[in-house]
């Protein structure tokens, strides 16, 4: 973000703006897609870009938790997700690398759901409210400007600028350097890296199959159409380095795991689907502003194997929206709108993110993940509230 000499160079820049709006949406995921709906549903100008272009498979667990239903209510998109037919899941069932297996029941019923499909669906449900998508332009820079700030962007390698009353940023947890949500990765932290493959030939009950290894944690998720997800998430020093493909990596997580090698041994991969992303960065409380507001990974982003990242990216979002309504009507001013997003994404997401935390960083110590899984055996309702206590609250408006 830039100020002062880049307000004088906003002045020169506006006869340059490709196109005004009351708000830009940056990122086109679950978090970016479903605001700019709500926002254009109420009658706001709203643009949403990206640096991708779309459709395109996505590094995701693709496992909607049950408490994202009431999220999706509040956004008006259930009708819009429920109609892509999703897997219902109303059970997951642990596998640990010494062969022991653990079944709980969720709070309720999940959907399993393949991003591909689902990032469409809400980027035309997005367009049908009103709101401009634009893929394949990459912000390079935003600073304020007149009535407020100016977006610098590349299409096609060309300069494009637009113009936006209010900016929020939704594009994930690896924001460029210089842009809002930019975290550094720590030093002495564990690097992770995801990785995901979709796959044919593979009998699932209706189930998420969780299987720990060492040094990371595989998911079996089913999407429909005969198709399971798998979504690893890996610590990259545990892991060959080198020039590899996902489903080198997939094969060697899968040989640290019997039942898992047993599991994939006749499975196909879905030529296409296979994505990576790192490095992988696991809040452990949110993020809720950086000069504009933050939404979904950009946020926060609790361990995958707690299920939620999908959830908490639409929850982001349900309560933006009607902060940023307030705003552009001029109800509240920005400080107002920073501190009440601030209140009801630390009260919603502290809990999940801290004990998410806890868990990922058990498992990342032999001794006491070995502990972990025998108190899971011992007493599985004390996993079973785990589990729970991992899970949003549903969503009321």
């Amino acid at each position: 973000m830039r100020s002062s000499s880049a307000k004088r160079r906003a002045e020169t820049a506006v006869k340059a703006v490709e196109a005004s709006f009351d708000a830009a949406v940056l990122g086109a995921g679950l978090a970016g897609s479903s605001l700019a709906g709500a926002l254009a549903g109420k009658g706001w100008r709203t643009l949403l870009l990206d640096r991708q272009t779309f459709p395109r498979h996505k590094v995701c667990g693709e496992f909607l938790s049950p408490e994202a239903q009431s999220t999706l209510q509040a956004l008006g998109l259930y009708e819009t997700v429920a109609a892509l037919k999703p897997c219902l899941i109303p059970q997951t069932r642990m596998v640990f690398d010494g062969g022991a297996e653990l079944g709980l029941e969720l709070p309720g019923t999940a959907w399993g759901l393949s991003r591909y499909e689902l990032d469409g669906a809400l980027h035309r449900a997005a367009g049908q409210a009103g709101a401009v998508l634009e893929t394949g332009t990459a912000v390079t820079a935003i600073y304020p400007g007149a009535d407020g700030y100016i977006i610098e962007a590349k299409r096609s390698g060309k300069p494009v600028r637009y113009r936006a009353r209010t900016v929020i940023a939704a594009w994930g947890a690896n924001a460029g350097p210089g842009l809002p949500g930019f975290r550094p990765q720590p030093r002495g932290r564990r690097a992770y890296l995801g990785v995901k493959s979709h796959f044919r030939g593979l009998e699932i009950e209706p189930a998420v199959e969780m299987y720990f290894f060492r040094g990371g944690y595989l998911g079996l998720c089913p999407v429909g159409d005969g198709t399971v997800n798998a979504a690893a998430l890996l610590e990259q020093g545990a892991f060959a380095k080198g020039s590899r493909s996902v489903t080198a990596y997939l094969e060697e997580a899968a040989g640290r795991n019997p039942k898992l090698a047993l599991r994939l041994a006749g499975a196909v991969p879905v030529e296409g689907t296979q994505a990576a992303v790192a490095p992988v960065r696991l809040a452990v409380r949110p993020r809720t502003w950086d000069t504009v507001p933050l939404l979904g990974d950009a946020a926060a982003m609790i361990a995958p194997l707690c299920g939620g990242g999908m959830s908490m990216a639409l929850r982001s979002s349900a309560l933006c929206a009607p902060l940023a309504d307030r705003y552009l009507q001029g109800d509240i001013d920005i400080a107002g709108w920073e501190r009440e997003y601030a209140h009801a994404v630390r009260s919603e997401f502290d809990g999940p993110l801290r004990l998410g935390g806890m868990l990922q960083g058990l498992l990342g110590m032999p001794a006491a993940a070995g502990l972990a899984k025998a108190a899971a055996m011992l007493a599985p309702g004390l996993a079973q509230g785990l589990v729970r206590a991992t899970r949003l609250k549903p969503f009321r408006t």
